[in-house]
Parts: structure tokens; C-alpha cells; sequence
């Protein structure tokens, strides 16, 4: 892994045209690349990768996740493994953290100094961390890898592209109100114009779920995920309400499929997880 971040050391030259090949040991054996990204902060898009990552685990399908929000790494926190450390095997590879049988995780908070250290890097040294995130961290044959992107279309989802020859799709994730989708927009276009397959558009907090009476309030805006993906032409993959419930439970490191599971959040992200599988199944003739 790259040095302390508190060396003042140049950037690594990386080859423009470098690419992980597909049959490299890295990745040759990993089924499904997704890379959920968002075009704006704010919109749920970390909640969503966890969720999916542990969704697709209890079916009894092995998954990665990398934490590539080099700037905002919030996995640990949000899958309650914040004590926990990677650590490497006799071949001096790093073995990723244990969520459960089917699901490892790294992110870069487990090589921080401590969890309130800034990153201080430009785009080289992101480019190389998320290298070593696939060729330095030993995966085991995977059923998914899935990034978890910070947010926009800058250096992180460039490197990604740049590096694998072979991602599934994109997972954006936007929330209603009409600023927010201008930035899905732009998201989407980012996808097209670098020729990367779109899984689909999840619509984030599509209504407020009052924990009280349990009346639903469109409080930013209605329908506007699906017009969105109609007009792009990509598929819309579904819509999560607001409930306090999500917020909390990531807080507490518990994801909340997992933790209200019979929840209305709960219930359709598991239809969009479906979706996801059945298009991304397609997508690799499996």
C-alpha cells in the first residue's frame, strides 16, 4: 500500500493506456464488476453499496467491496467494522476484512493513522491506491467486486475505467429533486461518452416515511428517477423512501436490510437487488 499520507512523496507515473488484463489473476476470476457512482454528495450513494454488498451476500453469493471514496472512506463505519484490520498472508498480499462467509471489505481508513486524518492526494497516488485495492488485495473467486465511488466524474471513476477492461455497469444513484438529477444527468452522459455499460438509476429518498403515522411525503420532489431513465433510455432500477430508520442504522454499523428488513426501504431496495442480479446475470451470459 502507498506510504503514510503524511510523506511528501511525488506522484507515481502511470502508463495513459495501462489497463489490468482480464485474465490477470487480479480479476480473472471475479464474475461481475459494479461501480455505483452519483453525480452529487448527499444522495445516498454509500448506503446504497453497502446494502447491495450485503443483499447479494446472503444469497449466498461471494462479494468484495472496495471503498474507493479515497476522500470519505465510511464503509468501516457503516458495516461496523471500524476495529477491524486487513492484514497479509505468506505471499504478502493483503487479506481484506471479513463482514460475514460471503463478503470482504477494504477501504483506505484501515491504513489511516487515525479515522480523522485527511487524504492529501492528488490524482496519480488515487490511481495507485486503487490499483493495489485490486492487484495487492488477495480476492477470492467473487460473484461481484463493487466499488464504491465518491461522488462526480473525476479522477476515482477515470482510474477505474482506465484499469478494467471488463466492468459490468454502472450503478447511479440520485435522489428526486430536480438539482440532483441535472447531476445524474451528467453522470450519465460521463457513462456514455467513455462507452461503460449502465446497470441503471436507483432513486434515493423518493419520500419521507413518517416513523410516527406512517404517512408518505414527497418532500423534495415525485417520478423524477423514472422520467429521467426514459429519456436517457437506461433502466430504472426503483425508488428507496426516506425513512430515520436507514440514516441510524448506518450510523450504528448495521446495514438496514439488515436491521429493519420488513421496513419499506427494506422491501424495495431487495426488488431492486433483484433487478440488479437478473440484468448484470445477462450482461455476463450467466
Amino acid at each position: 500500500m502507498p506510504g503514510t499520507i503524511t510523506k511528501n512523496e511525488p506522484p507515481p507515473k502511470i502508463p495513459v493506456d495501462f489497463k489490468i488484463s482480464p485474465e490477470d489473476e487480479s480479476i480473472k476470476n471475479i464474475k461481475n464488476i459494479l461501480v455505483v457512482i452519483s453525480g452529487k454528495g448527499g444522495v445516498g450513494k454509500t448506503t446504497v453499496a453497502v446494502n447491495l454488498a450485503v443483499e447479494l451476500s446472503n444469497k449466498g453469493l461471494n462479494v468484495g467491496l472496495i471503498d474507493a471514496d479515497i476522500h470519505g472512506p465510511d464503509i468501516p463505519q457503516m458495516l461496523g467494522l471500524i476495529d477491524d484490520k486487513p492484514y497479509p498472508d505468506e505471499d504478502n498480499k493483503i487479506i481484506p476484512v471479513r463482514y460475514n462467509n460471503n463478503l470482504r471489505v477494504i477501504s483506505i481508513e484501515y491504513f489511516l493513522p487515525s479515522r480523522d486524518t485527511p487524504v492529501v492526494w492528488r490524482g496519480a497516488l488515487k490511481h495507485k491506491m486503487i490499483e493495489q485495492f485490486i492487484k495487492d488485495v488477495k480476492w477470492d473467486p467473487l460473484d461481484y467486486l463493487i466499488f464504491d465511488l465518491p461522488p462526480g466524474t473525476g479522477d476515482e471513476p477515470l482510474s477505474i475505467i482506465q484499469l478494467i477492461p471488463k466492468i459490468n455497469g454502472f450503478i447511479i444513484v440520485g435522489t428526486p429533486q430536480e438539482v440532483a438529477m441535472l447531476d445524474v444527468k451528467k453522470a450519465i452522459n460521463f457513462a456514455k461518452q467513455l462507452k461503460v455499460p449502465i446497470v441503471g438509476l436507483i432513486e434515493n429518498m423518493s419520500e419521507f416515511v413518517c416513523p410516527h403515522c406512517g404517512k408518505v411525503t414527497y418532500i423534495f420532489n415525485k417520478g423524477s428517477g423514472e422520467r429521467i431513465s426514459k429519456e436517457y433510455g437506461i433502466n430504472f432500477l426503483g425508488s428507496i423512501p426516506l425513512e430515520p430508520t436507514v440514516v441510524e442504522d448506518g450510523d450504528e454499523g448495521t446495514p438496514f436490510t439488515l436491521a429493519h428488513p420488513e421496513s419499506r426501504s427494506a422491501v424495495s431496495f431487495r426488488g431492486i437487488v433483484e433487478k440488479i442480479i437478473k440484468i448484470s446475470s445477462g450482461n455476463t451470459g450467466s
